[in-house]
């Protein structure tokens, strides 16, 4: 009994590729682990507690045999039969508890993490999505997620309940006989070098799938929302095409990843076998020779089929770990990535409320080192309507997409209220702001839903009154189901006119300081046109608009109008001023003239 103390079961100890460094990569998931760890130590003494029960039964069953060799009665025989199903009854209650809390723990932090990676994305800048697919985003936020998940849930419990079966079982095994136990461990080493390769192989395999399953989302998605140019050029065969050799791929990476695994665990099944036929040799061997009874030759046989469940669950364990550790990288590059534009310049007692005066000094900005405005002053004094025009490329939108920082100017080029706006506290700055840009975003929501989304707490009288100024009350009022009727993706059941009209409601209802209409009225008729500014005269009224259009009926009667070219100022005043002048606003407003004729003769 000297060897039971001193042994060590190492033998398959060290086919657990040292847990607590597998698990290392989980600590930047630290803070999300730390927030259940109360629940995770009742978990893993429920775990602990049925492993603790689940040792019995062989040594029941090695009581019983012994018995029935010299003398038993049928009450002792009963006795076993009962106390085998107390310990089966105690053992299920204890898993039951032990799987409720950890897996339950897996999903809570799933829900935190999804809740901080889509939070985290809402403050990331215009660029991160100028250089990330949003098919790479989808593949992390569902597949790599879950995989994280798996990690945590049965990842932890599997590993665990591996790790203190293991010991366990070993443990008891060394009692029964330290030298079987020795010989059943041989092959066990072998183990630590197939989980080492192997993992390795899985974890490499298991990247290359998710990256490809994010290509494939993302033609997916590109092919969902561009369909009706792809039928418009008949391009459904070719885009199929491309989708089944792209699926192909997927398939094929998959196989080999399945290849691996199926050569793992049957591997190891294999080594676990050749323990079995050496213990059955030497086992019988030592019971011939009156070396230990033939319970306890029983029991240790019972022990080493315990021991099949740690053999597979370690391939198992390897396989979520490896696939966790591939999603936990992709996640971490999402939670890596910081936004270029924040609240880091605002001092301790910032503007809480804005007036609405807007005034570029010296701006000079460039977007991918090419530059777009050049040395450009202009200020404009609160609740004072200036418009902006010039031809294409010019900068008109580059220029007003600068003031709520959807892009970051230069420090103190940009000011608001006399206040650099890097010093303005980015929720008081947006929030003043109603912005209409060039390309009309609006969800999958009711059109109430949409003209609300600024402005949530807005009631039914104010919305109609939004949609009155747009002039999209009428086309609502002739929907069947009103302000009900469900928007489609990006606004896909709406004409461009219906969706510009409810970005204009979305932005006014707001009742912002600043109000910036960036070609907003592009895809109305002229008629409209003059409708919705009959309205918005009234909205206009002491605030700071600003105006982008390519029709001077749209911005002839502002303050001022500033002409763009090629990123500066060249022309500033009111619509007869820069008729007088015989420049580049006259010759802007004779194209206009001209193709206003064209469209009427056509």
């Amino acid at each position: 009994m000297a060897i039971e103390g001193s042994a060590t079961p190492t033998g398959l100890l060290r086919a657990l590729p040292k847990t607590a460094r597998m698990f290392k990569f989980l600590l930047p998931l630290k803070p999300y682990l730390a927030r259940y760890k109360k629940r995770y130590v009742v978990g893993i003494l429920c775990l602990l507690a049925a492993q603790a029960v689940g040792i019995a039964p062989p040594l029941i069953i090695k009581a019983a045999i012994d018995a029935i060799t010299a003398h038993v009665t049928g009450r002792q025989l009963l006795f076993y039969a009962g106390l085998l199903l107390a310990i089966a009854l105690s053992k299920a209650v204890a898993q039951f508890w032990m799987r409720w809390i950890l897996i339950g723990i897996s999903r809570d932090i799933e829900y935190d993490l999804r809740n901080d990676l889509f939070a985290h994305l809402m403050r990331l800048s215009p660029r991160y999505y100028t250089e990330t697919r949003t098919g790479d985003l989808m593949s992390k936020l569902t597949n790599d997620l879950n995989a994280v998940r798996n990690l945590l849930g049965p990842g932890i419990m599997y590993a665990a309940t591996t790790l203190a079966a293991s010991v366990a079982t070993v443990g008891v095994m060394l009692h029964l006989d330290w030298r079987l136990t020795l010989l059943a461990l041989a092959p066990m080493p072998l183990v630590s070098v197939a989980v080492k390769v192997f993992g390795q192989v899985i974890h490499d395999r298991f990247e290359k799938i998710q990256e490809m399953y994010s290509r494939l989302t993302e033609m997916v998605r590109e092919n969902l929302s561009g369909v009706r140019v792809i039928r418009a050029f008949t391009q459904e065969e070719p885009e199929m095409a491309q989708f089944d050799r792209m699926n192909r791929e997927f398939v094929d990476k998959n196989q080999r990843l399945i290849w691996i695994t199926s050569l793992m665990w049957p591997g190891m099944a294999l080594l676990f076998a050749i323990a079995f036929m050496l213990i059955m040799v030497e086992g019988g061997r030592h019971v011939v020779l009156g070396r230990i009874s033939v319970g306890t030759f029983a029991a240790f046989n019972v022990y080493l089929l315990y021991l099949i469940w740690p053999i597979i669950a370690l391939g198992w364990v390897v396989n979520l770990v490896q696939r966790g550790r591939a999603s936990l990288g992709r996640l971490n590059s999402i939670f890596e990535a910081q936004p270029d534009i924040d609240d880091r310049d605002v001092p301790p007692h910032p503007l809480s409320a804005l007036r609405g005066e807007i005034e570029f000094r010296d701006l000079s900005f460039s977007y991918n080192g090419k530059p777009i405005l050049r040395n450009l002053n202009l200020r404009i004094p609160a609740g004072r309507t200036v418009a902006i025009v010039g031809a294409t490329g010019a900068g008109k939108s580059t220029l007003v997409s600068l003031i709520p920082r959807l892009y970051d100017a230069p420090p103190g080029t940009v000011l608001v209220d006399g206040v650099p706006i890097r010093q303005i506290p980015l929720r008081v700055l947006r929030e003043s702001i109603g912005f209409v840009p060039q390309e009309t975003f609006l969800f999958s929501e009711t059109l109430r839903g949409n003209v609300r989304f600024g402005a949530p707490d807005t009631s039914d009288a104010e919305v109609e009154r939004a949609a009155e100024t747009s002039n999209i009350l009428p086309d609502v009022r002739g929907f069947p189901r009103g302000f009900d009727t469900m928007v489609g993706e990006r606004g896909l059941t709406l004409s461009g006119g219906q969706k510009q009209r409810t970005a204009i409601s979305r932005a006014v209802i707001r009742d912002p300081r600043i109000l910036i209409l960036d070609d907003a009225l592009s895809s109305v008729d002229t008629y409209t046109e003059e409708k919705i500014l009959r309205h918005l005269t009234e909205v206009m009224a002491g605030r700071t608009t600003l105006l982008i259009s390519h029709r001077v009926s749209t911005i002839r009667n502002a303050d001022e109008i500033v002409v763009l070219h090629d990123g500066q100022i060249v022309e500033c005043g009111s619509h007869e001023e820069l008729l007088a002048l015989n420049g580049h606003y006259t010759e802007l407003y004779n194209k206009q003239l001209i193709e206003e004729e064209l469209e009427k003769e056509a």
